[in-house]
């Protein structure tokens, strides 16, 4: 018997495929003349998953449905979230409008430009292939207006980047393959990557990544910082310097407290708790000091040694980043402590 614990982990569906089959649910209705019981569609990469109707509704030369997202085992914020579409054929061209808890897009550098839906480029798509579909079967016209909305989207949108990224109203429509795959960094750090787009197209040239709000709130206050210029970093250093380097501006700073600086000083560029830890005997090395071989943290270190530890590891830390991504972009690194007191500052 396999334990529970090595069971794999359950993938779920984006927003963007529950859109999806949402269309082709009122689609069904509109030109087909029934509600299915449920409606299965073919994703990006082949994947043919059915979803259940969740809700549906009809008036005057409209139908909507409803569907229940399912992100799998990812903690996902749009988990069970009721995806909504409202189709509406007619007019010419076939028209994107956000509903109740979709954003709107404010601000340039993002694949779907200022003053449009929310709805991202592969979802749009998928519905627009539903459409294309369904048009052809029925003999119909695929013109119309495709209407997402997420009922409690605009609250849970306050959990995720889209206020920072100018997204306002609501959540976005999300998703590439229309696959959730649990506790992917992928999601993370492509937000990361649509950050620095939108920080660019605005022109700003300083950003920083910090590994939490502490030091985020450290960093913006000790350099005049804009929101937009502040990327979620998190844990995910390597993938915002990547894509910084293809993608540069004049400075980047990083910040975080002394554990996960030191982590990225002894070249981790994954800071996460499960992916790198500290070693202590190097820590000892690079002060000359035993004692700290045999404490359980970085921070435990630091309270022994002081400044002149703080210093040696964003000194290292920086060098680790120069040395991987260049001189190009002026880097510099901050270490905080707990209290959001900067401990060492080194760069230009």
């Amino acid at each position: 018997m396999t334990d529970a614990t090595e069971s794999p982990l359950r993938r779920g569906w984006t927003t963007g495929a529950c859109a999806t089959a949402a269309v082709r649910g009122a689609l069904l209705r509109l030109w087909g003349g029934d509600w299915p019981e449920d409606v299965t569609i073919t994703l990006p990469r082949g994947e043919t998953p059915t979803f259940a109707l969740a809700h549906r509704a009809e008036g005057p030369g409209w139908a909507e449905v409803g569907i229940t997202k399912d992100a799998g085992d990812d903690p996902d914020v749009t988990h069970g979230a009721l995806i909504i579409a409202r189709v509406t054929p007619g007019g010419s061209g076939l028209r994107f409008a956000a509903g109740p808890g979709v954003g709107t897009v404010t601000k340039p550098g993002l694949p779907i430009p200022p003053g449009e839906p929310a709805i991202n480029p592969v979802p749009r798509e998928m519905m627009v292939g539903q459409v294309t579909e369904l048009a052809a079967r029925f003999g119909q016209s695929p013109d119309g207006e495709i209407m997402v909305s997420i009922p409690g989207g605009e609250a849970l949108a306050t959990k995720t980047w889209n206020p920072r990224l100018g997204i306002k109203g609501g959540l976005s429509v999300l998703g590439t393959t229309g696959i959730v795959r649990p506790f992917s960094c992928a999601a993370w750090i492509a937000s990361i990557h649509r950050g620095i787009d939108v920080a660019r197209a605005g022109g700003l040239t300083h950003v920083a990544g910090c590994t939490g709000a502490t030091s985020e709130a450290a960093v913006r206050a000790h350099y005049g910082l804009s929101e937009g210029a502040m990327l979620d970093m998190g844990d995910f250093v390597g993938g915002m310097l990547k894509y910084l380097a293809a993608h540069p501006v004049e400075r980047v700073t990083i910040g975080g407290g002394i554990g996960k600086i030191a982590k990225l000083a002894q070249g981790a560029w994954d800071l996460h708790s499960k992916r790198s830890q500290v070693d202590l005997d190097l820590l000892a090395d690079w002060s000359g000091e035993d004692r700290i071989r045999y404490v359980n943290t970085a921070l435990e270190a630091y309270g022994i040694i002081g400044e002149p530890l703080a210093m040696t590891i964003a000194e290292r830390a920086l060098a680790q980043v120069r040395d991987r991504f260049g001189t190009e972009i002026g880097f510099d690194v901050i270490i905080v402590d707990r209290g959001g007191k900067i401990i060492a500052e080194v760069g230009p």
